[in-house]
């Protein structure tokens, strides 16, 4: 018996395979991809902290004609073996997932157009039992400030970084950021309207000057808890948004 599952994103048109027992993708995942943008013909992206590869996978869909190249970094061994079976049973020939601790990563600094991460939430949460959900939720051997800056080492000159996180570690974010990126984009995700942003997608470039632009939120869910129009359009449809 298979110990993963065949599932699928963006309205069936993405397939991924995903432990039966561990971590497996949500839609932040979704949504950071749809949050990628000014991708240009032969652009490279990492993916840092790629898990199951869903982040990948959907901008591969997106992105696909765009002669891109896509590199995924994860440190559990089997949800990186799983995203290349999914790279490979969709046909995604120019993306590719390296089993590897990001923190022995030497190589490739300041070369990536993009750089997206879905880092681990936490540093104080009890861990899940599940040692894969604890390791893709909680910050075991590194924090947040050690991640944010192997991804911002990562960008090269007038790269873009995009990243999801606890509406609380906002502050954390823009201190980390402060000096380095610019540019900086953040947009509150509402589960529902009236509700208090438990999300927010941040967006912010190298060697720009610009000032931080609060956006206006993004609502996932109406009231009867079925998807909004907008949620439905990045969600199922797939598509991003600048």
């Amino acid at each position: 018996m298979a110990d993963y599952s065949e599932d699928y994103l963006l309205d069936k048109r993405v397939k991924i395979f995903q432990p039966l027992n561990g971590y497996r993708a949500s839609t932040d995942a979704v949504l950071l991809a749809a949050f990628v943008c000014h991708v240009k013909k032969g652009d490279n992206i990492l993916d840092v902290g790629s898990g199951t590869g869903a982040i990948s996978l959907c901008l591969s869909e997106r992105l696909k004609n765009k002669e891109i190249s896509i590199r995924g970094l994860e440190i559990q061994p089997e949800l990186a073996r799983l995203a290349n079976l999914s790279a490979q049973v969709n046909h995604f020939h120019f993306l590719e997932f390296i089993h590897t601790n990001i923190f022995d990563y030497k190589t490739d600094f300041c070369s990536f157009a993009h750089v997206v991460s879905n880092p681990p939430y936490s540093e104080n949460d009890m861990p899940s039992p599940n040692l894969s959900k604890a390791t893709a939720h909680n910050f075991v051997k590194a924090d947040l400030e050690k991640w944010i800056a192997f991804c911002i080492k990562m960008i090269k000159p007038q790269g873009f970084f995009y990243t999801v996180n606890r509406a609380e570690a906002l502050e954390d974010l823009l201190c980390l950021l402060h000096g380095k990126l610019g540019g900086i984009e953040v947009f509150p995700l509402y589960s529902k309207s009236g509700q208090d942003a438990k999300r927010i997608l941040l967006r912010a470039r190298k060697d720009s000057k610009a000032p931080l632009i609060l956006r206006s939120p993004i609502v996932l869910h109406q009231e009867d808890g079925t998807y909004t129009a907008e949620a439905q359009r990045i969600l199922r449809g797939g598509e991003g948004w600048d």
